[in-house]
């Protein structure tokens, strides 16, 4: 059995429904120094953009349903403080310059930063068989908390078929639990593979539960 899809990365799966000049996903972080009043004690929220502003001074659009997110969810107005990153360690703080009916303007208050990944011996490329249910989207949160470089779907004679709307499926389940671990790199999403495919890898290591 054969099934194809494609890579698809965050930034792909949130313009599905966003507009293509920005889009945006709620995290919160500690804050960083600043004249500026810390709106909350757990931080600054952070939102993912894929376009980050070039530099201190520059303005990103906010529209569609992220807008709605930050602004009737959230309840976020003019002057309060953010952070946008980009799932690629990029990260800059601003605040909501203005708002409008069909969305708002967000200007950094300072340059972009890159955020290196911390130095690790090991780089985890998680792989599984493609589970029923919701083992699933438990087995992608865990690889997302605990650091995993990627993860790949493993096609075998008797697994389920894996549609392109379930792979959306749990890329929202990745980015759900970076939200919530703080993670400033996305984790890869690799298109299914048989296991065959796999093995050749001889440098890796693999630890069979």
């Amino acid at each position: 059995m054969q099934v194809r899809v494609r890579s698809i990365s965050l930034a792909f799966l949130l313009n599905r429904t966003c507009s293509k000049e920005s889009t945006f996903r709620a995290i919160s972080s500690s804050p960083s120094p600043s004249n500026y009043s810390t709106q909350a004690r757990g931080g600054l929220p952070r939102f993912y953009s894929e376009i980050l502003p070039s530099s201190k001074g520059s303005v990103v659009r906010v529209k569609g349903d992220e807008f709605w997110h930050m602004t009737r969810v959230l309840r976020l107005t003019i002057h309060d403080r953010v952070e946008l990153f980009n799932g690629k360690g990029n990260l800059v703080e601003g605040c909501i310059q203005d708002i409008d009916q069909s969305g708002l303007n967000f200007v950094a208050l300072e340059n972009p930063k890159l955020v290196s990944p911390l130095e690790t011996q090991w780089h985890v490329f998680a792989a599984f068989g493609t589970l029923k249910g919701g083992r699933a989207d438990w087995l992608v949160e865990k690889c997302t908390e605990l650091g995993a470089h990627s993860i790949t779907p493993l096609l075998t004679e008797r697994s389920s078929s894996l549609s392109e709307n379930r792979v959306e499926r749990l890329l929202r389940v990745s980015f759900a639990a970076s939200k919530q671990c703080q993670r400033l790199h996305e984790m890869s999403f690799n298109p299914p593979i048989k296991v065959a495919q796999l093995l050749p890898h001889r440098q890796c290591r693999f630890l069979v539960p």
